[in-house]
């Protein structure tokens, strides 16, 4: 049964995909890119100059709860049906996403993740992403596809795999979830800058680094089941065990929870305020840095 997919794609099997024109109703490839604004990148720019053929843009920030005063934090399950209905995606549908990042996948993770917390299993990413869809000479083209047919997509979320700020502050005390934060080994350090102007980094009590690159290999493809079983095993982190994962602002932290899904494990829960939110609303002691101090 296609409800079977698998969570990556590759290049070739997208390619052949595209070439057989499969690209439809039945399967919607979504360019899902987004970078923090200090990048100044114009995704959808971008994508309007050059794009996997057939795919649509997935804007996350657009896809969002905009009631909320933190960035891109999740919609609800009629706005999220209402986004991907408009993008001609059913129930039926096997979605492919990917992005331009430079490291190979930055947020197709995230758009992965979301559509599973929102009860759909038929989504990939594709591994390697834009950066080893060039690097393999499979084409790009400027072409916009029309705007698909919408088509009607019923979503039903699973709210015990999203925690919030409460949550991991209970946590803090209770210790019943291992925390894995995503960012790099110096802002979780706290000696390197947040990308957010008004955020010091640093760390919540009791979490544990695996940087979201380090699922990767050079190339930027995913590292195969050994690899990121030993990822795992060095952070001391036990996938048997409750496991929450964070990271700046919810994106690539869902890298973790990609690669517990490849290794068989799922039910991994996303703090979707992640670090944004801890810096602002938490108390200096429950913030962790070897560098600047929050103040009172």
């Amino acid at each position: 049964m296609a409800a079977q997919v698998r969570a990556l794609v590759s290049g070739q099997w997208l390619a052949d995909a595209v070439r057989s024109n499969l690209v439809g109703p039945k399967l919607r490839i979504l360019d899902s890119s987004w970078y923090l604004p200090k990048f100044k990148r114009d995704t959808k720019a971008e994508f309007a100059q050059q794009h996997i053929p057939g795919s649509l843009f997935f804007d996350i920030d657009e896809c969002s709860d905009k009631s909320s005063a933190f960035d891109h934090m999740l919609p609800t399950c009629s706005d999220f049906s209402q986004y991907v209905g408009d993008l001609g995606i059913g129930n039926d549908t096997h979605v492919v996403v990917y992005d331009t990042s430079d490291f190979g996948s930055y947020s197709a993770p995230r758009v992965w993740w979301m559509f599973r917390l929102f009860g759909h299993n038929m989504v990939s990413v594709l591994d390697g992403g834009m950066k080893n869809w060039l690097v393999d000479g499979h084409p790009l083209t400027s072409e916009c596809t029309t705007t698909p047919e919408r088509r009607e997509f019923k979503a039903t979320m699973n709210p015990s795999w999203v925690k919030n700020y409460e949550d991991v502050l209970e946590n803090i005390r209770s210790k019943q979830a291992q925390v894995v934060d995503a960012r790099s080994a110096g802002r979780f350090r706290g000696i390197e800058p947040e990308p957010r102007d008004d955020t010091l980094p640093g760390h919540f009590p009791g979490a544990v680094n695996m940087p979201f690159t380090s699922f990767m290999d050079a190339s930027g493809k995913e590292l195969g089941t050994e690899g990121l079983s030993s990822l795992f095993r060095e952070a001391g982190v036990d996938l048997e065990r409750p496991l929450w994962v964070t990271c700046g602002s919810g994106v690539t932290a869902c890298h973790v929870v990609l690669a517990a899904h490849l290794l068989g494990y799922s039910g991994l829960c996303v703090y979707d305020g992640s670090w944004a939110e801890w810096f602002k609303r938490a108390r200096p002691e429950h913030i962790i840095s070897e560098g600047e101090k929050k103040k009172m």
